[in-house]
């Protein structure tokens, strides 16, 4: 049985260039503070306010820039800031909450874009074929822990050429599996 990389995705938030821009100044380019696994994806120096209507939180802004604006949260997260934990692919945001962004240079009012991003596994096309899945597929993975492992239902496969092999959990997950670092379909 193969087996690959669980990894937690902490809350953060992607940006356009004109939100940039307003949230940081004219001209203003992410700076590149880590490598992510994906390739061509980066966290960044950068940190907003993101801003609900019962309290806010701090997030890493996540390069590069985007066609959209986009937070997202766990759902722990979202019920603090007061906002509707609503769970959805990367991108899919129409009809999601709203929130406040703020930088050092001003603030921008999302009307949506708040989301608590779909459990889901990156993966190429040749690792798609060696796992026996399709783009967009439905799976289970079992996640092994000495301590507390469990399976997680309802993963997207997504398959691109320009994925690493890698699970994407947000930090309740990570947390109620006590870290989990691999698993495997199941199916």
């Amino acid at each position: 049985m193969d087996k690959f990389i669980i990894e937690t995705s902490a809350r953060h938030v992607h940006v356009c260039k004109e939100t940039l821009e307003i949230l940081f100044g004219k001209g203003h380019t992410l700076t590149n503070k880590k490598d992510l696994s994906q390739p061509g994806q980066f966290a960044c120096e950068e940190k907003v306010r993101v801003i609900g209507p019962k309290r806010e939180l701090t997030a890493t802004i996540l390069g590069p820039e985007r066609n959209a604006d986009q937070v997202e949260l766990s759902a722990t997260d979202a019920r603090s800031i007061g906002v509707a934990g609503v769970i959805r692919e990367s991108g899919d945001i129409a009809g999601t909450p709203g929130c406040k962004l703020v930088g050092p240079a001003g603030e921008v009012e999302l009307s949506e874009g708040v989301i608590v991003a779909k459990r889901h596994i990156h993966m190429t096309p040749a690792d798609a074929e060696k796992f026996g899945v399709k783009d967009k597929q439905i799976v289970s993975v079992k996640a092994e822990s000495a301590e507390r492992g469990c399976v997680f239902e309802d993963v997207v496969v997504r398959v691109n050429d320009n994925f690493a092999l890698a699970m994407h959990i947000d930090t309740d997950e990570s947390n109620a599996a006590f870290g989990v670092k691999e698993g495997y379909i199941v199916k």
